[in-house]
């Protein structure tokens, strides 16, 4: 059997985003609390995710949405790394609120989850990294998602990360817009 390198390259995109799902999860979490969930998309899903970012960015105005969804377009898959916002009763005061108490009637967001994404995320890109698979965190794509309600609704934040094997890096030399 002759096996292509779309076929593999495409293969292999989704095996690390795969591991990268695996990494988020056993990446540290505040207070060993894990709220976070994952999701890869390709084909007509990943097409949706990128319609949603062009609308996004027609409606407020900001073009590198439009250059964002472009860039996931090019890539193979997407993988989408959500949080939920719960307070750990630690009362840090790092999310601006003197305690958790208080803070939990308010939409602001627990440090601690805002803290527990990004690591998560970073863990995850590190696979990608690890595999050279091209790929780019994107918190346009991770809006996207959740206006798209991918997530369970107690998901209140995600980032996305486009993983490409192609001969140019889709996510290289793209143009600077606001």
């Amino acid at each position: 059997m002759i096996y292509t390198s779309d076929l593999t390259e495409k293969n292999a995109a989704m095996c690390v985003a795969e591991l990268m799902s695996a990494a988020a999860r056993t990446a540290p979490k505040a207070c060993g609390v894990d709220l976070l969930k994952t999701i890869i998309l390709d084909g007509e899903d990943k097409d949706r995710l990128t319609a949603a970012m062009r609308e996004i960015s027609s409606e407020i105005g900001k073009p590198f949405f439009t250059r964002d969804a472009g860039n996931v377009d090019a890539c193979h898959c997407i993988i989408l790394i959500g949080a939920e916002v719960k307070p750990r009763n630690l009362n840090c005061g790092l999310c601006g609120i003197p305690n958790c108490a208080a803070a939990g009637s308010t939409n602001i967001s627990c440090a601690m989850s805002v803290n527990d994404l990004g690591i998560a995320t970073g863990s995850a890109a590190a696979v990608a990294m690890d595999n050279r698979i091209d790929n780019r965190i994107l918190f346009s794509a991770g809006m996207a998602a959740l206006r798209l309600k991918l997530f369970p609704e107690e998901i209140k934040m995600c980032f996305g990360i486009g993983l490409a094997t192609t001969g140019k890096n889709v996510f290289f030399d793209r143009p600077a817009v606001s």
